[in-house]
């Protein structure tokens, strides 16, 4: 787990949100930056100098819509516009633009860096989803290739001991103490062994095909499983601490990434439901800048200025009205449904944790089922020494063995997979 979360490329992908976020709330927060605007225009024809125009200004945006600027304009020419005619050294500009109505409170730039930094939280949690979510298909394939590890040492064992028995009927069948149809009973067991086996390492093999996908290593390196390789034999002891899920009555849905995430998108909706609400008001825009010539700054004349005032005012407000509207519907549509993954996750943790529960009792009664077969099949074995049993009682009480520890196997692989499913569920990959 520890390599997946470090070094495969899925998880590396999901942390890509992260820095996605940075330059997101980066991109908002240049609404702010400083600008200066440069603009010139010059005409001249058969010798004559007809205009030579200058517009440069230094702007500074503000949180609450307030613009302060600074200008230098020059006009030069034979032709230039009476409105345009300034002082032979230029004319210098410093004022303020404030928006009274619109945009004062909140406006596009203020609620671009707000959803930026809420969109920060969003991407955690659903960098967080999507790294549970590799982490998870990572393990359940380590289960897998477990259970079909065990599988094969299982049929190993008994193969072994169908050729154990095999031999040593087939010198009773040489002495004269067994008749020769028990070799074609207890060859049967061993071709019925051989075949099990066979069958269960091929999906060892697929098993070790399908956890390589999971193995990488630095510079995006994938590696293979190698086959002298094996896994933890007490994984049930330590796979809870693993997965940090020992206490199962601790389990909170407060930092929970599909809830944090569904916090995130209702904070989004109402800051675009305040943007809305803030174009029910009259846009009023007022400025003032104070003229003066170069180097004039000492002398203020109150006389000296240039004001401006805008105002629009929309007279049935239908179309802001119902912006309101939707923005609100979408905030309630939000809330019922992260009313609804909140309970759903609740209910579905409880039926995971009823699940782990029953099936650390089955595991119980299987491991005693277990110890009762082999005891039987202990006592048949001593009973065919004494020529008290035969071969077909035998196989009987080994084939029920088989399929209690093949219960086992299973019992453990759906106990371990039932905490992975918990695991999952509570979404903590760290």
């Amino acid at each position: 787990m520890g390599y997946v979360k470090k070094y495969h490329p899925l998880v590396k992908q999901a942390d890509l949100k992260l820095n996605e976020a940075q330059a997101n709330l980066m991109q908002a927060r240049g609404a702010f930056d400083p600008k200066i605007e440069v603009d010139f225009n010059e005409k001249r024809f058969k010798d004559k100098d007809y205009y030579s125009l200058l517009n440069s200004s230094f702007k500074i945006p503000t949180w609450y819509g307030i613009e302060l600027k600074a200008g230098f304009d020059n006009a030069e020419g034979m032709y230039v516009n009476p409105e345009n005619t300034l002082p032979n050294s230029g004319l210098t500009s410093l004022g303020i633009s404030v928006p009274v109505g619109q945009g004062l409170f909140i406006n596009q730039r203020m609620a671009d860096i707000r959803k930026a930094k809420i969109a920060q939280n969003l991407n955690i949690a659903e960098r967080n989803l999507q790294a549970v979510e590799v982490i998870y298909a990572a393990a359940l394939s380590y289960m897998h290739w477990k259970r079909s590890f065990d599988e094969v040492l299982l049929y190993e064992t008994y193969l072994k001991n169908a050729l154990t028995r095999y031999e040593g009927v087939a010198k009773l069948i040489e002495e004269g103490d067994k008749p020769a149809i028990d070799s074609v009973e207890v060859g049967i067991a061993v071709k019925t062994r051989r075949l099990n086996l066979e069958e269960s390492k091929l999906k060892l093999t697929k098993a070790k095909l399908e956890l390589s996908n999971y193995l990488w290593m630095e510079n995006n390196i994938p590696l293979e499983l190698n086959d002298n390789l094996q896994p933890e034999t007490l994984l049930s002891k330590t796979v809870k601490e693993t997965l940090q899920i020992n206490e199962l009555s601790s389990i909170t849905l407060d930092n929970h990434p599909k809830i944090k995430a569904l916090d995130a998108k209702i904070a989004l909706l109402k800051v675009d439901r305040k943007l809305k609400a803030n174009s029910l008001l009259p846009k009023l825009d007022l400025s003032y800048n104070y003229l003066s010539e170069p180097g004039y700054f000492d002398n203020y004349r109150v006389e000296d200025y240039k004001i401006g005032l805008n105002f629009s005012f929309p007279v049935f407000l239908r179309k802001e009205r119902a912006g309101v509207k939707l923005a609100d519907l979408k905030i309630q549509d939000s809330e019922f449904g992260l009313q609804f993954e909140r309970k759903n996750l609740e209910n579905k943790i409880k039926s995971q944790q009823q699940e782990i529960i029953s099936l650390e009792k089955q595991r119980d009664y299987n491991t005693n089922l277990v110890k009762d077969y082999n005891t039987l099949l202990n006592a048949e074995d001593r009973l065919f020494a004494m020529g008290e049993s035969s071969l077909f009682i035998i196989n009987s009480r080994e084939n029920a063995l088989i399929s209690s520890q093949l219960n086992e196997i299973i019992l453990e692989n759906r106990y371990l997979n039932a905490l992975l499913g918990l695991y999952k569920t509570i979404a903590n990959p760290e």
